[in-house]
């Protein structure tokens, strides 16, 4: 019997190999970010370099600030034949202005905590303390009050 030319991978190389949890992986299958890989006899999954370098794309295009689902997207544009970079600009310029708005957003979040910060001077009970108040409060306060 000639013997198969291509090294394959467990789930576990493959998750050491690209530093990705295993149950991600899984994820990723279920949700067709990654192909569904030849299984063994045995039940167990066969992976492939092209599935490490695919994985890795994944994992990158996420460290970006991409989601599952324009990942999915990129992924398709890769191969077809009909798309140009432009359409990958397209989406990496989408990206840019979501990732642009969660900044402002965390920023607010900061200024807000600071002021909060400011507000505790660390001394006397949790129950008087004005982070732990204003978290309680009920009445959820605009930034401008804090």
């Amino acid at each position: 019997m000639v013997q198969n030319s291509i090294e394959y991978l467990t789930i576990g190389q493959l998750a050491k190999a690209a530093d990705i949890n295993l149950q991600t992986i899984r994820y990723y299958e279920r949700i067709k970010l990654l192909p569904k890989p030849k299984t063994k006899e045995s039940g167990y999954r066969q992976y492939t370099p092209q599935d490490l370098s695919r994985l890795l794309f994944v994992k990158r295009a996420k460290e970006l600030g991409f989601t599952l689902k324009e990942i999915g997207l990129l992924l398709t544009l890769k191969v077809d034949k009909k798309k140009t970079c432009a359409d990958v600009r397209e989406m990496a310029e989408s990206a840019i202005i979501m990732i642009q708005g969660k900044i402002q957003t965390l920023d607010k979040f900061v200024q807000a905590l600071n002021q909060l910060a400011k507000q505790c001077h660390g001394v006397g009970p949790t129950s008087e303390c004005p982070i732990l108040e204003f978290l309680e409060d009920e009445h959820l306060k605009s930034k401008d009050e804090i």
